[in-house]
């Protein structure tokens, strides 16, 4: 076989490969692991590999979508929510103080959702579990044997991935994750989705229960509070939606008024006894450190309160983040709080755009785990209430990981409960393998 008729069997095999359902799996577990160890990678090979990275990610995604054009459905494939976030943030670029590198930074943002719209067109919801459960059994398999390699069996810190090695002291450790409350953030989304694992029984029974010690030994050695707290209220979030499941669907709605009373009632407790909480998880240090950011943050706030200073994701070396840095003493990569970040960087209309995105992402999730009857539901609620809480401490949602799985979220719990959808169709929706199983 020559001439044309190679380059088109060639040009077939290539399709079927790249269409296939084999390639989808093998590629969103890639852009999981490598949306989750960026730090990793940054480390290791620098920015101009992890771009590199980045954008070979987005030409075989790209190329897994052309092959699966016919098979997808386009219609409404994101929420409203983000396209406005995404195009407020680009927006920016007008405004910024720094416009080259709001431009970068929203293209980077941009990277980070395609690969999630990727992930959430791809795979259903039981596989896209399975496939964060993978990923997070390697991470932080991973992250303890170099914890155990540099804390007791060379005693010494492997300084390019910035591990300090005090796992013979019981922590902090931080893994190939750089931070202590990113490890402790990821150690959480693996626990909750380890838990759906064992649940949904996608996994065997021993090798489920073995990665939840894992992710526990993971949380407790990170020595993270903000990682306790969200722990708190993805349980607190568990429990509720267990018992919702078990309601009578004619009471379901009573309860869930009920349960939306109390969790108010929660917050105020919560806020009214900040002080004596922070005491107990033994945190005044670091929420020091995060009042001593917001104070410096509010004074440059009032100077661009509707639209922020522009869009830059992760703090660049300039003006005005290096003012903030010279005067609380210490370097910043965030606000230390997704919501503020949104705030400062793309103002008061930003925020509320975020908050939306979060807030209508998590109640169509919330919902659909009440009520349907597959226990996999449950995974997109509980990790938006992982993200919801932790943004009040961390700024992990507005990039890389934390923002591609928002993303993920927001795309499958909107496919599934879509407004649009159901004005188009007149009638509910298919049932969808994750019903069927």
């Amino acid at each position: 076989m020559t001439g044309p008729a190679a380059g088109a069997h060639l040009s077939r095999a290539l399709r079927e490969f790249a269409g296939s359902a084999r390639f989808a799996q093998a590629l969103t577990l890639l852009a999981v692991g490598f949306a989750f160890s960026t730090h990793a990678v940054r480390s290791l090979i620098g920015w101009p590999g992890l771009v590199a990275a980045l954008v070979g990610l987005l030409v075989l995604c790209g190329l897994s979508l052309v092959a699966r054009w016919r098979a997808v459905e386009w219609y409404g494939i994101l929420p409203i929510t983000i396209l406005v976030f995404v195009g407020w943030c680009a927006a920016s670029v007008l405004w910024s103080s720094t416009p080259g590198a709001t431009a970068l930074r929203v293209l980077y943002l941009v990277a980070f959702a395609v690969i999630g719209v990727y992930v959430a067109l791809m795979r259903d919801t039981i596989q896209i579990v399975r496939a964060f459960g993978d990923v997070m059994r390697v991470l932080l398999g991973v992250s303890i044997g170099l914890e155990v390699l540099a804390g007791i069996l060379i005693d010494a810190p492997i300084a390019v991935l910035g591990i300090r090695g005090d796992i013979a002291q019981l922590g902090p450790i931080q893994g190939v994750f750089g931070s202590r409350n990113v490890l402790g953030f990821v150690a959480l989304i693996a626990l909750l989705t380890f838990i759906v694992e064992w649940r949904t029984k996608i996994v065997q029974r021993g090798r489920a229960i073995a990665s939840i010690v894992l992710a526990a030994l993971c949380i407790l050695l990170s020595g993270s509070p903000t990682t306790w707290v969200a722990l708190g209220a993805s349980l607190l979030a568990l429990g509720a939606l267990y018992g919702l499941r078990r309601a009578a669907p004619a009471t379901r709605w009573v309860w869930q008024l009920v349960l939306l009373v109390a969790g108010l009632a929660a917050v105020v407790t919560a806020w009214i006894l900040r002080i004596r909480i922070i005491e107990l998880l033994d945190a005044r240090a670091e929420f020091d450190v995060r009042l001593d950011v917001w104070r410096e943050l509010s004074r440059y706030l009032n100077q661009n309160p509707l639209q922020g200073w522009g869009w830059v994701g992760t703090w660049p070396d300039t003006a005005p983040y290096t003012w903030i840095e010279l005067a609380t003493g210490r370097p910043h990569s965030s606000a230390l709080s997704a919501y503020i970040d949104v705030y400062f960087q793309v103002g008061v209309i930003g925020a509320a755009l975020f908050i939306a995105l979060v807030g209508v992402a998590l109640v169509r999730a919330w919902l659909l785990a009440s009520s349907r009857r597959s226990v996999v539901y449950v995974w997109p609620a509980l990790m938006l209430v992982v993200i919801a809480v932790t943004s009040f401490a961390e700024s992990f949602a507005l990039g890389e990981g934390g923002w591609m799985l928002l993303v993920v979220c927001a795309v499958k719990a909107a496919r599934d409960m879509s407004w649009r959808d159901a004005l188009a169709a007149g009638r509910p929706p298919a049932p969808t393998h994750e019903e069927l199983a």
